[in-house]
Parts: structure tokens; sequence; C-alpha cells
């Protein structure tokens, strides 16, 4: 059984086991358990909790004991809360006393006498000792430990000491306390074993606080440097004498800071850990040598000096104020140690404040000043700022740094939250709070930091920015982009204007002027951008500062006066048309003007890429006029300066928009604007068109309406098709960089079988530390093959790939036998290469030197078969070697004589003259017999078997191969036939014992038995893919890594899920659980492979020697990895290097409600003890008989008996969710964080061991060496693979986009465009960096939604650089169904929307260069921008084409055209529309399978995704994405979806289809649909009927996929009975009424509310209601189309088609009036109800009748009204209030229920048809789980609802 079948096996029946016993939650109590949750509220809870842990270990081997320790807990919970106002303290209480009475005392005999409690406990502590043989323990730890023997032996046997040693000290501390007196032996026992009990004070990595004899990492030189840098010198004032300082340490620098500022206890001891291993981490980069009392390096202080405190020095820099020391070449180490521990310490305890690092510097820089002062005194006093207002400073009582400094500012930024969410606004930034208050109101007076309460009523509110709701946003953050598109639009105008009226004189006086005519243009487009900045800084003028707000108002002022002075100048140059260029005094002041303004702006842009001239403006950035021309220009902020590139990196982006902009606009003269001049020319100078309609505007006005109808389209294309453009030269350039960078050199396992030899140098040479000598073996003195070397120092990383992959189940023991690659380091002096690469190979050389005539011919043809000569090579010497080892006497002689023989034919190349190799079948025959016995163990029936087989062997070979003359070796074999007529020959064998050897013999007898090729292991294809990259990035430029001492490490962000057994055995509608599903498809995984790489990576470099060494392969098997998981050094310098943070806030609840969650994390805690779990505790204090909550930020780890264990709980000024849930999530465990890098796990995401391998090879990036651009890199991109794409067709179309755009979109983000952003994890963080800057994300309530990329923001804004690195992968799993896939491409689109109006995307557009921001817009908000426009051009051309069809014009202009004979009018009406969807936006994904996979399998993906209906969710998903996004930016309401990322295979009901696509898709497909019936029905003639198919094909398969793909990919979505079900649960729900308290999902009327909820400002009513108008056009229109009409165009016929409406709305409310109002007069109401009926079909028939409406009218009237209706009801839904107030509330319900209900009907009634034929259903499985089936997965099964899981 493999590892993974174990441990599954071994998961499964534990939690059976729990489940069954009901076993609670919370550190794992269960069954006849003692210990119970320990509340938090009791402050010394954790000695509560280790007693009651002893307790429920020493149950029941004396109760006794038990007893006493329970009573003792009670007693100490008693003095600590005496009146239970704690919660939970009476329960807990009241529930150990219960266990005590009940349980324990009962087992006691007779009466209980408490006065012999401390004589038992005495007598127990020295039984205790004796039974367990304490002290023959610790000596057998200590010879197994001094041995160096890596077993298990020794981790058992210290595991069980510590426990042991544990308990006791738990025993001695009750005894102390509950014993008067205690015999001195005793008490010397007691000490001396508390000693040792080094596991009892908890620690996180190092042991600062306890003396540890087990873990090494106190005995790294770098980190005693470090802690010996800490201690407290000469120069601190003395601490008081009451000082509390551990014995197992000296008093330290972070201890001054603590008492003089009031820091917490476990926020120094996290810290002080923190600070040492950033110094260690540091220190050991330098590469100094050893001494026998380190002492930390100068250099090293001073970088981390300096890197942590870069963002104050440059803020005050900024300010131009000096930082609190004078000259920092003059400060000490120890000053600056000093500093920068001040600073750490006020970063862990800022709590939300750390989203506001400006802030922290100014609390540092005034902190650090008061420090100074302390510093100059001789005793250590407390600092005033951290004391209570009414304190003198003469006490340290009430000296806080939380309560007296976080806490007033965290109580601010609450208030402020609350005013502005009161006042309106929904979105709450930190920044917009603390604008101001860092800068104006946090003020320093004398020692104390105080906030001026008085201002906070007369300047509440935002500051310098406002986030207005409004899509002029995008106008104002990207102006930029926007004036030039305008004045290129204007300019291809011109150039036609001026070719088609100066045909002969093109360059002319009036083609001057023409030209000139961009200058008014570009004036009025700057006085707007200037009109919005005044417009958008409404609601922050009293809070801004004045210098802000003048730069706002001059600049208006500026462009006022500039756009009335240009234009000025421009309108009178037009009168001068008259006169010569050379006599117009207007326009050579024009033309100066314009060159004046024109010159200056080149030359400030060219002069900020020149590296001197940008370092000079930076240094007169001080003077208050250059500010000033600065702050003209553009926009002055701290945050978001000096973000350039260096000039080459420049010039390459330039070049790259330079092609996009040329393609752009070459397509957009040429196709869109040159084809329509003309045409548009021609519709303008017709007259005489006759309406259909009554015209209001058109008439008279150039048929204005119909030339907007015929260019909006082209202009929205116009503006979006960029974007296109954008995609396919970045698909290309992606695919040349990819092709440059090696990428898919391996795509499959014939590349992986030819190249494998070159592996081991490539990984030598990517993933290995040097070694520095790969041609000589040290220890022999003797030259070896490097070949050889490299083989033996890949095989071990080799292998543990391969046993893990074996452990995850992904290949068989067959398959891992094969892989395996041997040692490479024994005595054979060749490469042996794994199995799957030689099998078959000997059989097969053996039929070539058969059929062979000579000696060369086999050489010859042995040598073109891949690794056949190595296998032959191989098995020659390997037989000598076996043989040689097992042979004694005269066999040796022989088989020596024979091997001679054989080497002397070579040579000599008589091979075929001396042997008869056509015989060579039988000696392998032998050959095979007796390594098959020599495998196995020695027994007496073995040793004849191998006597036998070696004398089979010798006939054979004597007497059928052997052919050349003995008579030159007569003695010689006169002595063997003599040894074998005596029977003596072989009988003395000497069995193979050694590993080695077995190994040789087995490896052998595989070679010459497997027949098979290899060529298809591993068969399973997520092997083949991990290898096939794994060997490909070996090729890639890979940075040389550091051996894992130098390298720098830290820990990991992640949220953790692991399923309990009710979970994974619970079964959905469908019958299937979660667990069957998994074992169908994928096993799970964990991401701890880090840790495993990092200790196999040490072990074998410390085996090596530092640096590599010298290679001494044959000496001492340094290449030998067995038992590197049990090496002390090894593991500990792996967890000096990584840590795993698991943050998961509720983790103390789930712990206090005992749920299972809670268990499994303290499972995960216990199999991998790097883990750690950061989560916040929630405690009830009673303070003056008042209940009080405080919140602490809380560590743990699983200690050695499983159970969670404290490590640090860090108080917080109160509740930490202030913003998003997530991002606050992330910054309170940031704190318990180390190391300088920091990678983000999600919980969807996976790791592999050999992409572990390759960590410290990208941690090398951040090497400021490395050529990164001007900056070294803060943000690593990581290259992602979905690995649940083969879950479905949608998982496949899922993981096909993300892959493309994680690989090929951001590495040209990346380079050449320098403009990546982080996207997601799990990219890697230069976390100190980060943490300094404001974290790794931002946590504002809804505009920080989507909070992960605005930490790429948040980098690029502070000078950051961020990078892709694809040589390295992480695992990731997407949504596999199309509810999850919506949910999720909703909280995408809805956080762009709120990207658009945050001021990091503002500042971004504003201060980036112009190219950056292309490519910056084009890659964020603009892509979202330009999908909705995509969908809105749609709804431009259609909208344009009614217009067309309905008023006349449009039959009128065809019919012209044709007697015209104008080609170019009838392709501007019939083809305007070609990219409305963006074809091309497939390009990249294509270029990607071809790179990667193979230009033919590209195709065949390409095409199995089109089969498979990927066009149909791709334009679903365009919906998707529009939807969302625009109301987003329109309405708000942008919240977290929870995809659930679960294992969705099961049918989506019909209600929730229609809840959750109702309003993005199928209201807005209808609406399509709907005006194609109309363009058809009244703009298409017989002639048009091909241009209307042409031009509306790709209109109709965009409704239909937004009406239909919910069904077409729902599973079992066509199934009859499901179908059936569906209706009946749809009509339940559409019916029920519901009520208070009733869910969205199970009432009509309630879903219908939540739908509405998004509306709620003014500016978003109004803007519902314009665009409802849209929906009376088809009314207006159609009324004049009617027969009845005729020919009348009169206003009055629209009248009488409202009194129509108004007749079927009364009609409507008659037949739906309330059934509670009319209880009393039913039989009325039908009468009523009937009459009507009779009375309205009686008036529809008569008018067919008598008048000449017809029935085709009848269904057009329908038509008309329905559009109408629906215009209706949205502008009532807009304005709720006031349609409530006036009572008509309850009318507007009935009719959304009525058009609910037909829209529903609509849609379910060809699904429904569908679900009448069976194969449909097939197809549609088929379809959906293609990928699936292929491997075999029971699909069928699980959606026929059969129940698999029924043997669990």
């Amino acid at each position: 059984m493999s590892l993974a079948e174990s441990s599954w096996k071994r998961l499964v029946n534990a939690a059976l086991q729990r489940d069954r016993a009901g076993g609670g939650a919370g550190g794992g109590t269960g069954q006849g358990s003692l210990m119970d949750y320990v509340p938090s509220s009791l402050p010394n809870n954790r000695d509560i909790d280790a007693i009651l842990r002893a307790a429920d270990e020493l149950q029941n081997e004396d109760p006794s004991i038990a007893r006493i320790l329970c009573e003792h807990a009670y007693s100490l919970a008693q003095n600590l809360d005496p009146k239970s106002e704690g919660r939970g303290v009476l329960q807990f209480k009241t529930g150990l006393m219960s266990v005590v009475k009940q349980k324990l005392a009962k087992r006691e005999v007779g009466t209980i006498d408490r006065t012999q409690d401390s004589k038992r406990l005495q007598d127990f502590y020295r039984l205790y000792r004796e039974k367990n043989n304490v002290d023959t323990l610790k000596e057998e730890e200590m010879q197994l430990r001094e041995s160096g023997v890596l077993t298990g032996e020794l981790e058992r046997k210290t595991v069980k000491r510590k426990r042991l040693f544990a308990t006791l000290k738990i025993l001695g501390n009750v005894l102390e306390k509950v014993a008067k007196e205690i015999p001195d032996e005793l008490k010397h026992v007691i000490d001396s074993d508390a000693a040792i009990s080094e596991d009892t004070i908890a620690y996180n990595i190092i042991p600062l606080e306890a003396h540890v004899t087990t873990n090494a990492i106190t005995g790294f030189p770098e980190v005693k440097a470090a802690v010996a840098a800490l201690k407290y010198f000469r120069g601190l004032p003395k601490l008081p004498d009451n000082f509390p300082i551990p014995a197992t340490r000296n008093a330290d620098m972070l201890d001054f800071l603590q008492y003089i500022f009031g820091f917490q206890k476990d926020s120094v001891s996290n810290q002080r850990e923190h600070i040492v291993l950033l110094l260690a981490n540091e220190q050991s980069r330098l590469n100094i040598p050893e001494e026998m009392e380190p002492k930390l390096d100068d250099g090293a202080v001073h970088k981390v000096f300096l890197k942590s405190l870069d963002n104050y020095i440059k803020w005050c820099d900024y300010l131009c104020i000096k930082p609190a020391w004078s000259n920092l070449e003059r400060i000490s180490g120890e000053k600056k140690l000093l500093v920068l521990s001040l600073y750490f310490l006020i970063w862990g305890e800022a709590a939300n404040i750390r989203f506001l690092p400006e802030c922290l510097c100014y609390i540092f820089h005034h902190m650090v000043v008061e420090m100074n002062e302390i510093l100059r005194q001789q005793v250590s006093r407390p600092a005033v700022s951290c004391m209570p207002v009414d304190s003198h400073g003469g006490s340290d009582v009430g000296v806080s740094f939380l309560d007296h400094v976080i806490a007033p500012l965290k109580l601010f930024t609450m208030r402020m939250a609350e005013h502005l969410i009161q006042s309106g606004e929904t979105m709450t930034t930190l920044m917009s709070i603390f604008g101001r208050f860092a800068h104006s109101n946090l003020v320093g007076r004398g020692e104390r930091y105080e906030f001026e309460a008085g201002r906070e009523k007369h300047r509440g509110g935002k500051t310098s920015f406002v986030e207005h709701r409004t899509f002029l946003r995008l106008y104002h953050s990207f102006h930029r982009l926007w004036i030039f598109l305008a004045i290129m639009f204007q300019t291809s105008l011109q150039a036609l204007a001026i070719i088609a009226f100066n045909k002969n004189s093109i360059i002319s006086t009036k083609t001057l002027r023409q030209i000139l005519s961009l200058g008014p243009t570009y004036v009025l487009m700057k006085f707007s951008e200037s009109l919005l900045d005044v417009i958008m800084m409404y609601g922050a003028y009293s809070t801004t500062r004045r210098l802000a707000v003048s730069r706002i108002f001059l600049r208006f002022i500026w462009f006022s006066l500039a756009s009335v002075f240009i234009c000025f100048l421009y309108v009178n140059l037009l009168q001068e048309d008259t006169k010569p260029i050379y006599n117009s005094v207007m326009f050579k002041v024009y033309g100066l003007v314009i060159a004046i303004y024109g010159g200056i702006q080149l030359f400030f842009s060219i002069l900020m890429h020149i590296p001197s001239c940008r370092n000079i403006a930076s240094k007169c950035d001080r003077w208050a006029v250059i500010r000033f021309v600065e702050g003209m220009r553009q926009e002055r902020h701290y945050v978001g300066r000096d973000m350039y590139e260096r000039m080459s990196d420049f010039i390459k982006y330039f070049l790259f928009w330079l092609v996009v902009l040329s393609a752009k606009f070459s397509f957009a003269y040429f196709l869109q604007i040159a084809p329509l001049v003309g045409p548009t020319r021609m519709i303008m100078k017709q007259d005489n068109i006759q309406y259909s309609w009554h015209e209001f505007v058109s008439i008279k006005n150039y048929n204005a309406l119909t030339v907007a109808s015929l260019w909006t389209p082209v202009v929205a294309i116009y503006l979006l098709d960029i974007h296109i453009f954008y995609t396919i030269a970045s698909a290309f350039f992606g695919f040349l960089l990819g092709a440059r960078d090696r990428l898919g050199e391996i795509r499959s396992l014939e590349a992986i079988h030819k190249q494998f030899e070159e592996f081991p140098g490539a990984f030598i040479k990517a993933l290995h530390v040097p070694v520095t000598n790969r041609t000589f073996d040290a220890s022999h003195q003797k030259a070896v093959d490097k070949n050889i070397v490299d083989a033996a120092h890949f095989a071990p990383f080799w292998n543990q790939i391969i046993k893990f992959l074996r452990e995850e189940d992904y290949i068989t023991d067959l398959e891992m036998e094969m892989l395996l690659m041997p040692k490479n380091s024994g005595r054979l002096q060749l490469v042996q290469w794994p199995l799957f690469l030689l099998s078959s190979k000997i059989l097969l050389a053996k039929e070539i030197a058969a059929e062979s005539n000579s000696q060369e011919e086999i050489v010859e043809r042995i040598g073109k078969i891949e690794y056949m000569k190595y296998a032959v090579e191989e098995v020659y010497h390997t037989l000598k070697l076996v043989l040689t080892e097992t042979l004694e006497a005269e066999g040796r002689m022989w088989l020596e004589r024979i091997y001679e023989d054989i080497d002397t034919s070579i040579k000599n190349r008589k091979i075929h003259n001396d042997f008869q190799l056509n015989k060579l079948s039988l000696v392998i025959t032998r050959v095979t017999a007796l390594l098959g016995i020599l495998k196995e163990n020695e027994t007496p029936e073995h040793a004849k078997g191998a006597i036998k087989a070696l004398q089979d062997l010798y006939d054979v070979i004597r007497l059928d191969v052997l052919n050349f003359n003995m008579r030159g070796q007569y003695e010689m074999w006169n002595n063997l036939t003599q040894a074998w007529n005596e029977g003596r020959l072989f009988t003395e064998l000497k069995w193979p014992k050694d590993p080695e050897l077995k190994a040789l013999v087995r490896r052998l007898y595989s070679l010459f038995t497997i027949k098979d090729s290899a060529a298809h292991v591993p068969r399973n294809l997520e092997a083949r893919r991990r290898l096939q990259f794994f060997t490909n990035s070996l090729f890639m430029d890979v940075p040389p890594p550091k051996s894992v001492d130098k390298i720098v490490f830290t820990p990991y962000y992640s949220e953790v899920v692991l399923y309990s057994m009710a979970e994974l055995t619970k079964r959905n509608e469908d019958g299937i659980s979660i667990l069957f599903y998994l074992q169908k498809i994928y096993p799970v995984r964990g991401m701890m492979y880090y840790r495993k790489a990092l200790m196999l990576q040490s072990y074998l470099e410390r085996k090596a020697g530092r640096d590599g060494g010298e290679s001494t392969l044959f000496g001492n098997n340094m290449t030998d990895a067995e038992g590197f998981e049990l090496s002390p050094e090894a593991r500990a310098q792996a967890d000096l290097k990584f840590t795993y943070v698991v943050t998961c806030q509720i983790y103390g609840r789930q712990k206090e409600d005992k749920k299972p969650e809670a268990v499994d994390i303290a499972l995960l805690m216990q199999r991998n003890e790097a883990l750690r779990i950061a989560y916040i505790d929630v405690v009830d204090i009673p303070k003056e008989g008042i209940s009080h909550t405080e919140y602490y930020s809380k560590l743990v780890k699983a200690d050695i008996n499983g159970k969670d264990k404290e490590i640090y709980s860090i108080r917080l000024p109160g509740d930490p969710k202030l913003g998003e849930g997530k991002p606050e999530n992330q910054n309170h465990a940031i704190v318990f964080t180390r190391g300088n890098a920091l990678q983000t796990i999600d919980m969807n995401q996976d790791n592999y061991f050999e992409e572990a391998l390759k960590m410290r090879n990208l941690l090398e990036e951040f090497d400021p060496n490395r050529d990164h651009g001007i900056r070294p890199p803060t943000i690593l991109g990581v290259r992602e693979h979905v690995f649940t794409g083969s879950v479905s067709s949608l998982a496949s179309f899922m993981s096909n986009q993300e892959t493309s755009f994680v690989t090929l979109g951001q590495r040209v983000l990346a380079k050449p465009l320098k403009i990546r952003m982080h996207y997601g994890h799990p990219d890697v963080f230069d976390r100190v960096f980060h943490i300094t800057r404001g974290g790794i994300s931002k946590a504002s309530r809804v505009i920080n939604i989507s909070e992960d990329i605005f930490a790429g923001f948040n980098s690029t804004l502070r000078q950051g650089n961020i990078t892709h690195h694809e040589y390295i992968q992480v695992g990731k799993g997407r949504d596999v169904g199309l509810n999850q896939i919506a949910l999720f491409e909703g909280k995408v689109a809805s956080g762009n929307g709120e990207q658009v109006l945050s001021r990091d995307v503002y500042r971004l557009g504003q201060l980036l260069d112009f190219f950056r921001m292309l490519s910056f817009y084009f890659t964020t908000v603009g892509f979202y921008f330009s999908t909705m426009l995509t969908v809105l051009t749609l709804y431009i051309f259609l909208y344009g084409r009614a217009y067309l069809a309905l008023s006349g014009v449009g039959a009128t202009l065809r019919e012209r055209a044709i007697s015209l004979d104008d080609t170019a009018l009838s392709a501007a009406l019939n083809a305007q529309f070609l990219f409305q969807i963006g074809v091309f936006t497939a390009v990249p994904m294509i270029l990607g399978f071809i790179l990667e996979q193979g230009f033919l399998k590209a195709i065949v993906s390409f095409t199995t995704m089109q089969f498979q209906l990927c066009t149909v969710f791709f334009t679903f998903s365009l919906g998707t994405r529009t939807h969302y996004f625009g109301r987003t930016i329109l309405h708000g309401g942008a919240r977290y979806q929870a995809t659930g990322r679960g294992f969705v295979v099961k049918h989506i009901t019909f209600s929730e289809n229609y809840r959750l696509y109702s309003r993005s898709h199928f209201v807005k497909g209808l609406e399509v649909i709907l005006l194609l019936v109309v363009y058809l029905a009244y703009g298409n003639d017989k002639a048009g009927a091909v241009s209307y198919i042409l031009l509306t094909v790709s209109s109709w398969f965009l409704a239909g996929s937004w009406l239909f793909a919910p069904f077409l990919f729902n599973p079992a979505g066509f199934e009859w009975q499901k179908v059936v079900v569906d209706f009946t649960e749809w009509t339940n729900w559409l019916f029920y009424r519901g009520g208070i308290g009733v869910k969205g999902s199970e009432s009509w009327e309630a879903w219908w509310e939540e739908e509405l909820s998004h509306i709620r400002t003014l500016s978003g009513r109004i803007m519902e209601t314009i665009l409802s108008l849209r929906f009376f056009v088809f009314q207006y229109g159609i009324v004049y189309k009617l027969k009845l009409q005729g020919s009348d165009t009169s206003f009055s016929n629209y009248g009488w088609s409202w009194a129509a409406l108004a007749i079927i709305i009364f009609l409507f409310k008659v037949f739906t009036f309330s059934r509670k109002i009319s209880v009393n007069f039913q039989l009325v109401l039908r009468l009523a109800q009937g009459i009507a009926f009779l009375v309205a079909l009686a008036v529809v028939t008569v008018g067919v009748v008598l008048t000449d409406l017809s029935v085709t009218d009848i269904f057009a009237s329908v038509l008309a009204l329905i559009p109408t209706g629906w215009g209706i009801l949205s502008i009532a839904c807009a304005w709720k209030p006031i349609i409530k107030r006036i009572g008509m509330w309850k009318s507007i319900r009935s009719l959304a229920r009525l058009y609910d209900a037909g829209m529903g009907m609509l849609i379910f009634l060809p699904v429904a048809f569908c679900s009448w034929f069976p194969f449909l259903s097939t197809f549609q499985t088929r379809m959906m789980f293609n990928q699936a089936f292929s491997r075999g997965l029971e699909i069928s099964l699980i959606l026929a609802g059969n129940h698999p899981n029924s043997d669990l």
C-alpha cells in the first residue's frame, strides 16, 4: 500500500472514529477528556489549559492526581474571576466541577482526604519519574544524538522526553502551590526537571526565552550574532530593579523600549524574534568566516536599517525636514538597532494604522525624538506620550503605547467611517480619513500626541480626493488617452477632407488652417479636464489643503483663459482666409502660441527621461517655484512621484505602442472613417425624405439622426478597437518572448526521453549550488567523469520528486521503480540512468548482435537507438561487478578470464569471430535465472539454485558461445574442468547482502526482464505535465541559487480548508459526495513542500561541505538523501527560512463553539510542525461591573501533545475589521511573519515539490544586481497552473483563459511594458518594502473589494518594480460550474468598477508616462470598459438599424443607393459592424497553445474547444462582465462574492439560474432579439436578406448565448425528469409571496426587492430613468407602421396608442385585483372580470372586421407595447420611494411578476422541448465532461444519481 493510500485510510478512519465518538473541538477534546475550552477572558488561561491537559493525560493512571490538578485549575479560575463575569467563565467552572465530582471523585474509594493531596503529589512525582525511566531516557537520547545516526528512534525518544518533562513541570508547579513544604531532595529534582522542560515555554522559531538543547537554530553563528547585538549596551539608561526579565536571558534594548513606551510583552517578544531573523538573514549573506564568538557585521545592520526605514527617510525628504538623527554616518550600530527596534515595535502594535505608513512615520519621528531625550538621562523613565492625560509623568502606571497612541487613532477612524456612511458614502478609504489627520490634526504638544476634537465637527469628510460614482471618472483619470484619441480622430477626418476637397493642391493655406484646428480641440478638452477637477473635488474642499485647492482653481482659470484665447485667435485666423499666410498677423500669433506651448510640453517630456535631468529636478524640488510649476503641470504627491523607467525600457514599450497605434489608426482611417465620409456627405444632401413617423429632429437638419446612426457605432468601435490591436500585438510579442525564454521546448514524454541525459548538467547549472570541482574526487585523489558527478547530485532530487508523485497517487509502484534514478555514487564508473529510459533495450541489443555481420555494424546500430548504448555498457560492467563480488576461487578466475577475452576481442574488432553472438539469448536466459535467485534473501534452497544457475551459465558459455582456441590458456581451463568434474566449481558463493550490491542485482534483473517499452511512463497526464514543466525549466534563464543558509525566506499567508468526514460523505441531490468526486478526479495536496525542499537542499549541502565544497562522491556518499527529514540541522535551517502562517480569524470562536473545523486545524498543525495559525480572539472582560470586549491577535502552533499552543497574544485597539474582511485578516497576521520575502497562498492553490526546489532561485531575483530595470523588484510574479481544467469543459475554458493571461499576458506586461500588477496569489513580495509602505493589500470597504490588485497599485505608486517569472509555477483551482464562474467574474468586474473610482487608479492614470498609462489602462479598467463598450456598440448599432427601419429612412436610402449605383453607401449601411464582438481576442489563447503544446496539438485543442461551445461560454462571460462593471460604476453595490470553489457537479435548478441571470443576461438577450425582429420586420427587403444574415448573425448568436448558455452548461440540463421538477420549483418560487425574513431563494418578491436594492442615489435613479427611455422607441415607431394608420404621421396617433395602453393596464388591474380585498364580493368581481374580458374581445373583433386593423397589427401592437411596459416598470422601480408613497407599488410588483413569468416561460419552453429528445442530454453530458470521459471519470454514474459511497 502506498503512503498516499495509507494516509488517506488513516484520515478517514480517524474522522469516522471522531464522528462516532462525538468528539468536540478546540484542541482535540474527545470522549473521556477532562479538558474543556478555557475561556479567553481568564487572563492566565495558558496555565489553566496546561494543568487540565496534564490532568487529562493522567486521569487513567491516577484519578486522584487528575482530581487534584482539576481542583487547582478551578481555584486559579476562581481567583482570576471570582464573580464569573467573563464570557464563558461560569460555564467553564460548572463543567469543571461537574467533571471532578461525577468522574474523578467517584473513582477514589472512600472519603476524600484533601489534606493528603500534597503527599499524594510528592509520591506520584517520584513514581512517575521511576515508572517512565526519566534519567535513562535522557541518557539514551543523548547517546543517539551524539552518534549522528538519523533514525526515527531518536525522534521518538525526544518527543517522549519532552512530553514527560512537560508533565513533570506542571506537577512540580502545582506541587509548589499546594504543598506547604517540599523535601530538599525532591525540590532539587523538581528544579532540575523544570530546567530541562524546554517546550513548556512557547516560542515560534527561535527559543529566545527558553533553554533548548534540541533546537539547532540557537547554534547557528548568524543567530548568535544577531541575539548578541541586541544586548543592553552601555549608553542605555538603567532599568528599574522591579522590571521583569526572564531568567533564561539577559536584558536587551527591546526591554528598554518596552519599559519607556509601554509596549505589550508578547508584542515585544514577537518583534525581538522578527528583528533577530532579519539581522541573521542579512548576516548569513555576507560570507563572514565563523568565529568563536560571532559578531554582527556593521554592514548587515546598516543594510537592514536603511531598507526598513527607507520610506521614513524619503518621507522626511519630501517634507523637507531632517530625520530624527542628525547624521546617519555618526550613528553607532547599537543606536541604529535601537531605532530600528522602535520602528518595528510601533509597527507591530499599530493594528489598522499599519495601512497608513506615513502616519506611522509621523509617530515614529516624534517617538525617536522623545527617546533621545530619555537616553540623555541616567535612569529610564516612562515616555509622557504613552501615559494617561491626567498623569504627571512621575509614575509608570498606565504606560501603554496601544492605549494612548494607537487607540485614539483607531477611534477617530471608526468615527469618521460612521460619519461618512451616515452621510451616504458607501466607500470609506483610510487614506481619505487620514489625509489631513496625519498632517494637521495629529500634532506634537510637548511630548504628547493629541487629537484636536474641535476640528472634527468642522472638517469631517474626505480629503484631497472624492470617489464620485460616475463614468466621467474614466475620462478624468485617463484624460490624456481620450484627448489623444480625439485629436487623432479629428486628424483623420481632416486628412480625408483635405484629400477630397483639395485634390489639386493638398498643401495650401486652407489646408494649413484646417490642420491648425487641432489647437482649439486640445485646449477645450484640457479645459473640460480642469472643469472635472473642480467638480470631482466637490465634497472635499473644506478638508483639503489650501495649496491643493489653489492648484485646482488656478488650472481651471488658466485653461479657461487659454481656451477663450486660442479659440479667439483661430476664429480670427479663419476670417482672414483670403490673406496669404505670410501677411496674416493672426496666423503668426496663433502659430507662435501653439509652438511655444507644444515646445515646452515636449521639452519637459524629453527632460524627464534623461537620468541626470531627473536628478537635478529632484534636487530642485525643494524650491517653491519649482514645486509650483511642477504642480501646475501635473499633480504632486508623495505617493505617486518618480514613476519613471530607464531609457532603454522606455524605448521598448514606446516601440510596442508605436506598432499598436499604427495598426489601430491605419485600420480606423482606411476601414472605418474613409468609407463613411463620402456616404455621409451624400446622406446630408438628401432631401424630401418621406418619414414613416412624425419626425422632430432630422427634417431640415441634414438628416442628423441618420448620420448619427451611421457614425455612432464607428466612433464606439474606434474607442474600443485599440484594445483588440493591443491584444493581438501582446499575443505575438508574448509568443516571441516565450520562445526566447525556451518555454515549450519539452512538451512531451518523447522530449523527456531524448533530453534526459542533459538534465543532470542543466540541474547543476540552474538549481544546485556551485560545485567547485566536478572532475576530481578529492577523497581518492583521482579524476572522475563530470557526468557521473552531475548525475550523483541530480539523483536525490529527481528521486524525491518521483516519490512525492507516488505519494500523491499520480504514478504506480511499477512506474515509480522505472522512474527512479540510481544514486550514481557507487563503484560503477558510469552513469546509471532510470529504467524507463533503458527498458527493453537489452533485448533489442541482443537481436541486433545476432543479426549483424560485423562489430562495426553492431556499434553503429546500437548507437542509433537512444540509450541502448548506456544500457549495454551498464549491464556489461554491472554484471562483472556483481559476479566478481559473488564468486570465489575458480569461479572468479573464470569470470575474469571471460571478461578479459571479451575486452581483447572488442579491442581487436574480432567479437564476431571469437563468440557466437546468435547464442546470446541462451546467456541472457541463464543470467536472468541467476539474478532472479540472487535478488532474494539467502537460504539453502536459494544457494543451491544459484549454484545450478551458474553451472548452466558455465555450460552455455563454454559449449555454445566461445568460438576461439583455448590452447593459449590451457592450464586455466584445465583447472576449471577439474573443478567442474569434482563438483566444487561455483560452490563457494558470497551472497550479495550489501544494500548497494543488492540494488544493482535488482536493477540488472529488471533490465533483463522488462520487455515492454516505457515510452508511455508515466501514464497520468498531470504527472507528465509536471515532469515536462520541471525539466523544461532547467534550461531557462534561472538565477544561480545560494546555499540554504544564505537565502532569505519567510512565512506564507493562506486560508485553509480541511473537509470533515461528514462533509466528505454528504451527498448532494444527485447522490454524489465530495469524497467520491475527489477519488475520481484529484487527490488533495498541501503547501508544505517548501520546508521539505529546504531540508533536502540543506541536508545535502551540509554533507558536501559549505558552499558546495569539492566533489567527494566515493568517500562519504554525500549525495545520499536517506534520513534528511530527521536531520536536526536541516530541520533547523528550514525552520529558520520558512514558516507557514494560516490566517483564520474565527479559529478562536470555532474552538469555543467546539466546531469540527477547529479539530481539523489542530490536526493540520500536528502533522506540520512549521504550520502556525493566526486568529482573532474576542474576550469579554468585566470592568467595574460592565462587560468590556477586547480583541487579541494570537499565534498558535502544535505542542508535543498535538494540541494548539499559544505563542503570542497581542491586544488590539478594537475590532480589527474596519474594512474588507480578507485584507484585515492579512493585516492582523502580518506581524507574525518573518524574513525578507513573503508569498501569499489562497485556499484554492496547490504546490509541487519540484517547484519548491526552485524557490531559492526565485528569491535571488530580488538581488539588485539582476537586470530588472532602474529599480530592484518589489513583487515577483509567478506563473500559475490551473489544475481543475480537466474537470469539465467549463473548467477547461476557464483554465485556458486564465493560463493565457497568467503566462503570455503577464509576460508582456512585465517586459517590455513594465506595468505588471499584482493580480492575486501566489506572487512573492519584498516583505520589508511592503510592510513599511502599507502592507500587501488595501482594506477600505467596497472600493477595495478587489484587494489584491491594490497591492500592485501601491507598489508601483511607491516606486516599486513588479516582474514576472515563468520557470516556477504554483497550482491553482478555478471555478468549475457556470454559476461559480459567473459569480467570480461578476466579483472581478465589480471590483474593477470600484477601481475606476479609486485614487490609486486616478494617480496612476495621471502620473505614469503616456505609454505606460496606455498599458495600465488597457490591462485593468480599460479592459472592462472596452468589454462594456463592445456590448454598447451592439446596442447602438441595432438601435440605429431600428431607427432606419421604423422611420422609413433606411428604405429610402437603399432605393437611392441602388438608383445612384453608390456602392459605398450600401457598404456603409450593411457592413459597418464587423468587429462587434472582438473575434481576435482568441489569438492569445491560440498562440499560447502553439508555444507550449506544439502546432498540431494546439489546433486539436482549439478545435475541441469550439465543439464544446467555448464561443458560447466566452460570449456569455462578455455579458457578465459588462453588467457588473457598468452597474457598479452607476450604482455601486459591489460586495465580496463567495463563489464556493467547491466541486460542482450537480444540476442547477431553473429558478436559481433565473435569479442569477435574469437581469444580467436574459433581459438584455430578449431586448437584442426584439431589436432584431423589428429590423427584420420593418427594415429589410428581399434584396437585403443575405446582408441581414451577414449583419445580424453575430447578434443572434450573442442573444442565444445569453439566453441559453446557463442551460447548455447545466449538468442534466436537458433531462426530462429534472426539467419537470425545475418547472414545479420555479412556479412555487414565483408565486410564493414571502414575508419578513424570507430569502430571495425562497420567494420571487424577496428576490425582486433584493434586485432593486442597488438603486439608492438620486444620480442612480436619474441614470436608470434615462436608460429606460430607450424602450419607448418601439411603440413610437411601430404605431406608424400599422395598416390601421395608413400614411397618417400625425402625433395624435402616438397619443391614441397610450390610450390603448392605459386600457390594457386597467384590464390587467381588474384581473389581478387582490383576493384579500375582494373576499366579501367575490361574485361581483368575477362578473366584472368576465364582462371586461368579453368587451375587450368584442372590441378587437369589431376593429378587425370593420376597420383596417389586421391580425398582423395586433401582433405588432403587442411587440410595441411590451417594451413600453418594461420601460414604465423600470422607471417605477428607479423611483421606488415615490411610487410607494402614492400607493402604486403593489400594482408595479404585480406587473413585474407578470413580466418575469413571461420571460421565464419564453426561456423555459425551448429547454423543455429539447428535453423531449434523450440523445440531447447524452450529447450535453459528453460535451461538458469530454476530458473527464477521456480520463475514465464515471460522470454518467454521477449524474444518474447513483450512490457510489455505500461502502464507506
